[in-house]
């Protein structure tokens, strides 16, 4: 079988049309995604039952026919592994126990394997599932991401706790993201093994982070992350989705070793550009253009297919799609990248 067409994006290779998948594609925006969420009750229930959630995952290739299906799941999966409170209140979002400092050496990892064995059922179901051209994505957080909200114990606006804690115990954090890093490469192994085409790595929060913590926080973990994978599953194609850090992504792909750079939708195309002369990119419409529709949506998309299309993209928005996006408007935007 002839390789998936963002497989061989991610090798490098510039396909035309580019292949299109949206963060987020499985979620609230589809009235099928709200019923089945309500049928399975809790968030974490849905994330947790393989026949739900690889439903919730085909839903938007049936209805669309993205060229790729990202495995339903959350982020916070690994912090809820080690048995950390998480729980998800409606309309405020993920809650964890606060991590203390003396608490870190405590944390038991060992539970991870058998937490996340449902996880990995729904890769492989997907895997059986799926149309055979359909590009399979697994994923997780980036170890800064998901230390942030495990220190704060949920999501704030600039993520001050988890920098506070990073600057005042930095073996602390040292040691915190080297574990994460270490149980989050295994989890990313284990969706390869079980039928997954790439994994994507979120670091949502890395846009907070100065310069020598983005070093340390985002670049460290990360890369010793591809190490571990590739080690495992030698040639793993990886998208490094590092969010905010603008200026600092010109040396991200070569510093982590991802073959893929996730773009957010105030990266300059200019710079994307320069980017993309060393490998794909992914990305990287404002979700809120998908919202407005018409015109706005129209300019946003043929500005990326105009300075990107040429070479190895993947067309994305930079950020996940919103529960008020329009269905009739990611028609939209897949009629324009296809057309």
């Amino acid at each position: 079988m002839e390789k998936r067409k963002l497989v061989r994006v991610l090798e490098g290779e510039s396909v035309s049309p580019p292949p299109v998948w949206l963060m987020r594609q499985a979620g609230r925006y589809l009235p099928e995604y709200r019923a089945t969420r309500a049928k399975a009750g809790g968030f974490l229930d849905l994330c947790y039952n393989p026949d739900l959630a690889t439903e919730v995952t085909l839903q938007p290739i049936r209805r669309f026919g993205f060229d790729a299906a990202i495995l339903f799941s959350d982020i916070l999966v690994i912090p809820d592994a080690l048995d950390r409170g998480l729980h998800f209140v409606e309309g405020e979002g993920p809650k964890l126990t606060p991590l203390r400092v003396d608490e870190i050496e405590r944390l038991d990892p060992s539970n991870a394997d058998t937490h996340l064995a449902p996880v990995i059922a729904t890769v492989a179901r997907l895997r059986e599932q799926l149309p055979e051209e359909t590009t399979l994505i697994g994923f997780c957080g980036a170890p800064w991401t998901v230390a942030t909200y495990m220190i704060a114990g949920h999501g704030t606006p600039d993520q001050a706790p988890a920098r506070l804690f990073g600057y005042t115990h930095p073996e602390a954090m040292e040691a915190l993201l080297a574990m994460l890093a270490e149980m989050s490469a295994d989890y990313l192994i284990r969706q390869l093994q079980a039928g997954a085409d790439c994994v994507q790595i979120f670091d949502s929060w890395a846009g907070v982070l100065d310069e020598a913590s983005f070093e340390a926080y985002a670049v460290k973990p990360v890369a010793r992350m591809v190490q571990k994978v590739r080690a495992a599953v030698p040639g793993a194609k990886i998208i490094g989705f590092a969010k905010g850090a603008g200026a600092l992504l010109s040396t991200y792909r070569q510093k982590t070793g991802v073959d893929g750079v996730g773009l957010d939708w105030a990266v300059p195309l200019s710079f994307a550009r320069e980017l993309q002369k060393d490998g794909a990119v992914q990305g990287n419409l404002d979700p809120l253009r998908l919202i407005a529709g018409g015109r706005a949506l129209d300019e946003g998309v043929d500005r990326i297919l105009e300075s990107l299309g040429s070479g190895p993209l993947v067309f994305n928005l930079g950020h996940g799609i919103t529960p008020n996006a329009p269905v009739e408007n990611v028609e939209a935007l897949l009629r324009r990248i296809r057309g």
